[in-house]
């Protein structure tokens, strides 16, 4: 039987190599468009637990920028030479293997990037990322298996492009709330201390993070440079902070300037939860807002991988770091239920064409978005999703 060839975005590490050598290493140069290109791929047979889908939108994942520009690791050449990225997706059903039972040609689902589960159901590996094998779903059509899917909540209230926005980020910031909160609560009880000051820095997991707390009642404080992104946040009661007015703490005279405002706005208490998805020196200025017992939670590396800290100060503070990577599946499906109720994600105002999705990694990389990147695959929209999208 012949096989369907689609077009797939693929990243060589020939390629990256090239790249960098003709900008000589300044990264600043780096053409995006000369490392992640259009490709031609053949689909694998569809199994009897396989689905076949149709991308209609994927995201942007700073993963990508990563896998790209090689700065933090080196994942193209790991993974045997080339990657075909791409793990954050909404698609229509084409076909469904003899054993599946819970989808059917037609329904709209949403990809998770859960690649290879753990004992406790958490992800060792990433899907189109560092699990070996797999193909991500920067391509007009995918074969995955059924595990790998989440019905679409098509009347949750949110836009087409904003349940694209979400399949990896809203999983991610459930799971990172869950467990800064409980590990918050074993130091400080809710009867000690009701209302919490949360914080989080830029980002779409970032954001999803405060609406999960603001949901639950507690203060929340969202800095980041992007006023679009500030002020969609501010409309739904969460405070924003002009990272820039820090100058993006280059120095300790700025973290002590962040702290200072930090302190102002809580009346001199801090924040008793941080979540920082960005590291570098984003990291120094978590640390210093945070208030006694307070958490700081990650699973990001977007700006260094390797960092330093006083123990000592950390100890005597009663300061807790907490590192996760994504969700059990069980938390993908209970996280997409909240939907358009908690999670209202804030898209950039250019959906990219499938051609323009080089451009549109350059793009998030240069910090020139005013909110979560989403890539429209699918010239021809099926009837199920086209009153999703904005007019």
């Amino acid at each position: 039987m012949m096989r369907a060839m689609i077009r797939a975005y693929s990243i060589s590490a020939a390629d990256i190599v090239a790249e960098k050598e003709r900008v000589k290493g300044d990264l600043s140069k780096f053409e995006f468009g000369a490392v992640i290109k259009l490709d031609q791929l053949e689909l694998r047979e569809v199994g009897r637990s396989d689905v076949h889908l149709r991308i209609l939108a994927a995201s942007g994942e700073h993963n990508v920028d990563h896998a790209v520009l090689a700065d933090t690791d080196t994942i193209a050449a790991a993974r045997g030479g080339k990657i075909y990225p791409g793990n954050s997706a909404v698609g229509e059903i084409l076909a469904v293997g003899g054993e599946v039972k819970r989808f059917k040609p037609g329904d709209i689902v949403l990809t998770h990037c859960n690649g290879q589960p753990d004992s406790y159901g958490y992800p060792m590996r990433i899907w189109a990322y560092d699990q070996p094998e797999s193909i991500g779903w920067y391509s007009e059509e995918a074969v995955v298996g059924d595990w790998q899917l989440v019905h679409a909540p098509l009347d949750c209230g949110l836009s087409l492009w904003e349940m694209a926005a979400l399949p990896l980020r809203a999983p991610t910031a459930f799971h990172m709330w869950r467990r800064a909160l409980g590990i918050f609560r074993l130091k400080v009880a809710e009867t000690k201390l009701r209302r919490l000051n949360v914080l989080s820095f830029g980002g779409g997991v970032g954001e999803c993070f405060l609406m999960l707390a603001k949901a639950e009642g507690h203060h929340a404080y969202f800095c980041s440079g992007t006023p679009e992104r500030r002020a969609a946040l501010e409309r739904q009661g969460i405070h924003g902070i002009d990272q820039r007015l820090f100058n993006r703490f280059a120095s300790r005279d700025d973290v002590r300037a962040f702290q200072a405002e930090v302190r102002k706005l809580t009346d001199s208490v801090s924040m008793h939860i941080v979540c920082d998805m960005l590291r570098g020196p984003v990291f120094q200025a978590g640390i210093a807002a945070l208030a006694r017992c307070g958490v700081n939670v990650s699973s990001g590396w977007q700006l260094d991988k390797k960092l330093s800290y006083d123990s000592a100060g950390l100890s005597v503070r009663q300061i807790t770091l907490d590192h996760m990577h994504y969700e059990t599946i069980d938390g993908c499906n209970a996280a997409t239920t909240l939907y358009g109720s908690i999670f209202k994600p804030t898209v950039h105002s250019e959906i990219y064409r499938f051609e323009d999705l080089p451009r549109c990694f350059d793009e998030l990389k240069r910090n020139l978005q005013t909110g979560i990147p989403i890539v429209q695959v699918a010239r021809e929209l099926p009837a199920a999703v086209r009153s999703l999208i904005p007019t």
